[in-house]
């Protein structure tokens, strides 16, 4: 196909020059380009060898309409954003859909952010690395970018929406002006991990250069988006956000139960364990059981603990009696839990930043609050009964402002929820039973940690001044 394009191009006029002079030029546009790539960001880097990916018999259904969305070049959304919780298995899904689109050939480009990989860590590199790929797999728009980038050697340095347009958009429409059918080009972008890249207003920028350059006109294109539910795209996708027409929205969490697929994940794995031990009993169904039920539906518990128990130089046997019996205590050595804990630990620790920022904020301890909502949804124990109270109803006991629990929990999308029950009350569910164990352990929250002594003294205070601020009058008379 590429070398189809490129006797093409040598045969075809090249389109009016856009400004400046591409003659003589000192500068090698696409070298300078490939310096802007963010290598380890592409599906098979090196970086990412071995990436987590879908079993053929997990997450069939999600894969399916995953498949079929970008298959099916009719569906009038060119723009798919998959939403899930934090572990939900959405790296996974976005990594098996690259390779079958590879596969294809039909995979244009694709992004894996990590906010672990510096390389890969920030938005600046996501449309550079793009038009990398594109070019890369077709001579003349190869040309038609390195050109641009001659033209304006600044580009990189200019907003996300110049950039698209200059880098992708304006090099593709000269490609059909030019008598190429762009629909024989490949035409699947996916982007994962969008919350990983640095600065809400960057991942807001990205998502805005790719509505206004990307999602209109005639371009052949169609983008694919993971990212835990922040407020980048959680704002883009609600009711009245720029996006919210334009997207076809998954809601993983809410919309797919994963038990069954864990299920199969663990047994299998099992059983590969057993035939390297030469020991096909070292374990039993009520253990697969006891631990897909811990992972309350979320892929990356069962794949924490089975990358524990599959360390070579141990027992398995011995490490999945640790995580069915693992108890804190003095002087524990076994950490099953230490890769949840840092993702736990990371996400909360950048909601706590967030939200203390605010000047509104000043003074509020946001470790403290989030906590007592956490033991307001198991309820309280007091002596006799164990109350529960709705989110907002608590916020108003906290001496609050009015809706504080949603900016409370703004940032922590991905770990929890807001939901409404039956008889109209606000309710917080956690996605998480292992992020519930995180909070109320000390050795695994570690600073963030917060006792429940601490959280009943504060509620005792607040109601207090509740009292103060409202006392009764025993005088009055109905």
């Amino acid at each position: 196909m590429g070398d189809l394009h490129y006797s093409y191009y040598e045969a075809a006029p090249l389109p009016a020059n856009r400004g400046g002079s591409v003659s003589d030029s000192p500068i090698d546009g696409w070298s300078l380009l490939t310096e802007k790539v963010a290598r380890n960001a592409l599906h098979n880097s090196r970086a990412r060898y071995d990436a987590p990916k879908c079993d053929e018999d997990t997450r069939v259904e999600v894969t399916s309409e995953l498949m079929e969305w970008i298959e099916d070049r009719n569906v009038p959304q060119r723009l798919l954003c998959m939403t899930g919780a934090a572990g939900s298995g959405k790296s996974c899904l976005q990594q098996t859909a690259a390779e079958k689109c590879a596969g294809s050939d039909i995979l244009a480009a694709s992004f894996f952010l990590s906010a672990a990989d510096p390389t890969r860590n920030t938005i600046d590199p996501v449309i550079p690395t793009i038009a990398y790929q594109l070019g890369r797999a077709n001579a003349t728009l190869k040309f038609l970018i390195k050109i641009a980038i001659e033209k304006d050697p600044l580009i990189f340095d200019q907003s996300l929406e110049a950039q698209t347009t200059a880098l992708i958009v304006r090099p593709v429409e000269d490609l059909r002006c030019m008598g190429v059918d762009l629909s024989s080009l490949s035409y699947v972008i996916l982007i994962d991990g969008l919350d990983e890249g640095r600065g809400e207003d960057r991942q807001a920028e990205l998502l805005t250069a790719i509505r206004r350059c990307l999602l209109i006109g005639n371009l052949p294109f169609r983008i694919f988006i993971t990212s835990r539910p922040e407020w980048a795209i959680h704002s883009a996708l609600q009711p009245g956000g720029h996006l919210r027409d334009m997207a076809y929205h998954i809601q993983l969490s809410d919309k797919y139960d994963a038990t069954a697929d864990m299920r199969r994940y663990l047994r299998r794995r099992f059983e590969d364990i057993g035939l390297r031990i030469n020991n096909p009993n070292w374990f039993s169904k009520n253990d697969v059981e006891t631990l897909v039920q811990a992972g309350s539906g979320q892929f990356i518990y069962v794949a924490t603990v089975y990358k524990y128990i599959s360390e070579r130089r141990a027992s398995p046997a011995a490490r999945l009696n640790t995580v069915l019996t693992w108890t804190p205590h003095a002087g524990q050595v076994a950490k099953p839990f230490e890769v949840l804990d840092r993702l736990y630990h990371s996400i909360l620790l950048a909601a706590k930043d967030t939200y203390e920022a605010v000047d509104t904020h000043h003074g509020r301890n946001f470790l403290l609050l989030f906590r007592v909502h956490h033991i307001n949804a198991n309820g309280f124990m007091l002596v006799g009964s164990s109350p529960k109270y709705s989110a907002d109803l608590l916020s108003r006991l906290l001496c609050l402002e009015p809706q504080a629990e949603e900016a409370l929990i703004s940032d922590l999308r991905s770990l929890v929820a807001l939901e409404t029950d039956d008889v109209g009350n606000l309710n917080l569910r956690l996605y998480h039973k292992s992020f519930s164990d995180f909070l109320q352990e000390p050795s695994r929250a570690k600073d963030l940690f917060i006792p429940k002594s601490r959280v009943y003294t504060h509620v005792a205070k607040c109601a207090m001044q509740r009292i103060i601020e409202c006392p009764l009058d025993f005088d009055s008379r109905a």
